[in-house]
C-alpha cells in the first residue's frame, strides 16, 4: 500500500514539473506565432547558384570538364 501513496506522489511532482515547464514556455513567447511554420512550407526558397570563378565558369562546370 505505501508503494501506490510513492508513485502518487511522485506522479504529482512530474507533473507539476510538466506544468511549470508549459507556463515557462508560455510567457517566454514560445507559443505566439503557431501560424507562421506551418506557411513557411508552401513559400519558395530563393534558387542559390554557385559562385562563380573569374572568368565566369563555375566550380561545377571545371569539374565536369576536366572529366
Amino acid at each position: 500500500m505505501a508503494i501506490i501513496f510513492l508513485l502518487i506522489a511522485l506522479s504529482a511532482i512530474v507533473a507539476i514539473g510538466f506544468l511549470y515547464v508549459f507556463i515557462w514556455n508560455v510567457k517566454s513567447g514560445q507559443y505566439e506565432d503557431d501560424v507562421t511554420p506551418a506557411m513557411r512550407i508552401l513559400l519558395d526558397d530563393e534558387l542559390v547558384t554557385p559562385p562563380s570563378t573569374p572568368y565566369g565558369k563555375t566550380e561545377q562546370n571545371e569539374n565536369k570538364s576536366k572529366t
